[in-house]
């Protein structure tokens, strides 16, 4: 008897509408628990499940929501019974056109959940679908207010950067997007869409198993630069393996290895050059982005069942388990090799193309610093501050100094957080101030 009450409990309850289909699992019973936090990464294939356990933790037993434009109910009883995590409701909402987006269903669901999975699927969809929608608003207001962990895999790993490959005009190879960077396929986009703070100056792409990608992604970020004068970083993931992110900023690499060479890479543009940029990136012509075979340093990390390897995004330059890689392009043609460890000032945007003179100190301060260089020199009209998470947080000072800086941060929690200097309303300037003794 108990057995088949269990059973027919899991059942999914499918509810069908014009724009959307939901299936459900689960408890009907709202429950609001408050969330850990985080961003989980996958490379695509099947999921990792001591990954999605780590996702699944950090809904605190609340209720979880999967996105998806196609498919049906594969991730509930997955999620909801197979990982021995408990949640108090798994439903899936197939989303079948644009106007799902504005469904008042579909956005009290968002608001209710605790964790948010985007399926894999096709991210020129959902970017169709989504962007600039009451969907992405909801979510992104979940992860600022409310501290909701969400992630994806495949094209919903591909949609979770602050840049992105929108893939509007479809797909791009790296033989493509190298001998031509404005190639009308590489559609490298930086409209709002998912607001992870922790994710504000990265991209993110997947199916890394296809070395065919590392070409394009080195175009990608390119790109960044020549249109934004963004030294934007990346997350790459090979299929299986994943890269889950905490609210501290660790990120942990869970995957198959020693049983498969799963693997996830950290990329940035190498902040020891004095001239960083791409020698050449412009339309008609080969990417050139060598700079002596180290124009890119990337921290390469197997991903293992316990996620004992790690990367720390709060200085992109600390991690464990990994080895580092130079990664750099000559006329169109993309090289790897193994190169020494990075150890340099993060790069940041900057409108001279060049780093900037802007700087902190002291940092880490434990409540009153000082920003040098920051008048109108430097084109900063304003700043703000964010923690980890991409909630703002109050920020102190006399905005109409022209030198030097003073800021208060006495009222603040001791932690990492995020000062951004912008032109207008266009941020070009990032600085990670650290409050306190972490």
């Amino acid at each position: 008897m108990y057995r088949f009450l269990l059973l027919a409990f899991l059942a999914p309850f499918q509810s069908l509408g014009q724009n959307y289909t939901s299936y459900f699992t689960g408890s009907t019973t709202d429950v609001v628990p408050t969330p850990l936090g985080g961003v989980c990464l996958m490379g695509g294939a099947a999921e990792d499940d001591n990954a999605m356990r780590w996702f699944l933790r950090r809904a605190n037993g609340g209720d979880v929501l999967v996105l998806r434009a196609t498919g049906s109910n594969g991730y509930n009883n997955y999620l909801y019974a197979s990982l021995g995590v408990p949640v108090n409701s798994v439903e899936t909402i197939v989303c079948n056109n644009a106007a799902a987006s504005t469904d008042p269903y579909v956005l009290r669901k968002i608001q209710q959940a605790e964790a948010i999975w985007f399926a894999g699927g096709n991210q020129q969809t959902y970017v169709s679908y989504w962007r600039n929608s009451p969907v992405a608003s909801a979510v992104n207001q979940a992860i600022r207010q409310r501290r909701v962990v969400v992630g994806g895999t495949s094209a919903g790993m591909a949609i979770q950067g602050k840049y992105y490959f929108s893939a509007l005009n479809g797909s791009v190879t790296s033989a493509a997007a190298l001998a031509n960077p404005y190639n009308s396929l590489v559609t490298v986009d930086s409209a709002a869409f998912i607001g992870n703070g922790r994710l504000t100056d990265v991209l993110t792409d997947t199916h890394f198993d296809n070395p065919d990608r590392k070409g394009r992604l080195a175009v990608f970020l390119a790109r960044t630069y020549a249109d934004y004068r963004v030294y934007a970083r990346a997350i790459a993931c090979d299929e299986s393996t994943a890269v889950c992110v905490d609210a501290n900023g660790v990120a942990t690499v869970f995957g198959g290895f020693p049983a498969r060479d799963d693997n996830a890479y950290f990329v940035q543009a190498n902040c020891a050059l004095a001239a960083p940029a791409p020698e050449n990136c412009t339309p008609g012509n080969p990417l050139t982005w060598n700079l002596g075979g180290q124009a890119l340093k990337v921290y390469r990390i197997k991903g293992n069942a316990s996620g004992s390897n790690t990367f720390n995004l709060n200085t992109w330059q600390a991690g464990t388990g990994g080895a580092w890689l130079d990664w750099s392009v000559a006329n169109g043609v993309f090289a790897e090799q193994p190169g020494p460890a990075l150890s340099c000032a993060p790069l940041a945007a900057s409108k001279s193309g060049e780093k900037s003179a802007v700087s902190l100190y002291p940092n880490p301060t434990t409540g009153r610093a000082v920003l040098a260089g920051s008048g109108k020199g430097a084109a900063i009209t304003r700043l703000g501050l964010h923690d980890v998470l991409g909630q703002e947080a109050a920020l102190n000072y006399d905005p109409s100094a022209t030198g030097e800086l003073v800021l208060h941060l006495e009222n603040l929690a001791a932690g990492v957080y995020y000062l951004t200097g912008y032109e207008g309303d266009t941020p070009f300037r990032r600085i990670v101030v650290v409050l306190g003794q972490l």
